[in-house]
């Protein structure tokens, strides 16, 4: 036990040196800590695959505060939502791109909700729920680029969704999408 001991005295006094290889080691544990041990712990906690995500587009984003333009779209008319229906819904003003949404299982889904799911895209899709049923449809808030709503956000069944978006924190996306911004085309590139 001693040994173990002097053993890690030595090791952390190495942590503590300012040299580029404790520096290259402290990396390391800290990409092993939160590789292995928090994220499978959050997604232990939450009971989703993807506690944490990176919002990558604008289709959530409002332009102005509230859902007064994003009821410009015919399509909330089809499913009989009304500007009304959405007091008291998560997210009245939406995301951005680049924001981090803290998510949990998905149970008791309902209209108004947002939701994290597979969609058929490499990505999964983070959408607001329009119908529930059987299956869910969604679509995104944002009234400029979402006019219509895509195949992959009708019929979504159960098995294909990985979670209900609970909280958001702007901005902090970006130190990871800052480094993706390159291989965007032109029009996706960028803030909402």
């Amino acid at each position: 036990m001693k040994k173990v001991t002097e053993y890690w005295q030595k090791f952390w006094k190495f942590l503590k040196k300012d040299s580029w290889a404790s520096f290259a080691v402290t990396l390391l544990i800290a990409f092993i800590v939160i590789k292995f041990v928090f994220f499978p712990g959050l997604s232990l906690i939450t009971g989703t695959s993807l506690p944490i995500v990176i919002v990558e587009s604008c289709s959530m984003y409002h332009q102005d505060a509230g859902f007064e333009n994003t009821f410009t779209s015919p399509i909330y008319g089809q499913y009989g939502i009304n500007i009304g229906d959405t007091k008291g819904w998560d997210f009245p003003n939406g995301f951005a791109k680049g924001d981090l949404i803290f998510v949990v299982r998905a149970k008791n889904i309902e209209v108004g909700d947002v939701i994290i799911f597979h969609g058929g895209a490499a990505n999964p899709l983070i959408h607001r729920v329009v119908e529930t049923g059987e299956t869910y449809s969604t679509k995104g808030d944002n009234y400029k680029t979402n006019s219509q709503q895509l195949v992959s956000e009708l019929n979504i069944m159960e098995e294909q969704i990985i979670g209900k978006a609970l909280f958001r924190i702007p901005f902090v996306g970006w130190a990871k999408l800052i480094f993706f911004e390159s291989g965007r085309s032109p029009n996706e590139k960028g803030l909402c």
